[in-house]
């Protein structure tokens, strides 16, 4: 049975799932903690039993976490050797630290190149 922090609770004993601790209820009472608090209504037999379950569990799906987190960093590198090559092929001609200021000199050049001809 699942309750949470600040919730009435009946006699028992209670774990917290975030950090482990256990509240022993001789009578009905208000467990602490806030909303964000959840307890389960637990006997210490029957934690000190669910230790071994889990721990086999872990052990056997250990190496298929192994196998996902591998297979997670080579697609993220990959993906980041993508992004890098697209970013480095893009080129906005663009560059706000450079400045060119030639273009006025082409422009009055190609001026005195058509008064020149209009002079001839």
């Amino acid at each position: 049975m699942l309750t949470k922090g600040g919730q009435t609770a009946a006699a028992g004993t209670y774990w917290n799932l975030m950090d482990g601790s256990r509240i022993d209820m001789e009578q009905e009472g208000v467990l602490p903690g806030n909303e964000q608090s959840n307890y389960i209504k637990a006997s210490s037999v029957a934690v000190l039993m669910a230790g071994p379950i889990l721990g086999l569990l872990f052990a056997v799906f250990l190496p298929f976490i192994g196998i996902a987190m591998t297979f997670k960093l080579v697609a993220g590198k990959i993906l980041e050797g993508l992004t890098n090559a697209a970013a480095g092929s893009m080129s906005f001609g663009w560059r706000p630290a450079e400045a060119y200021l030639t273009g006025k000199k082409k422009r009055a050049e190609a001026r005195e190149k058509k008064s020149d001809q209009a002079n001839r």
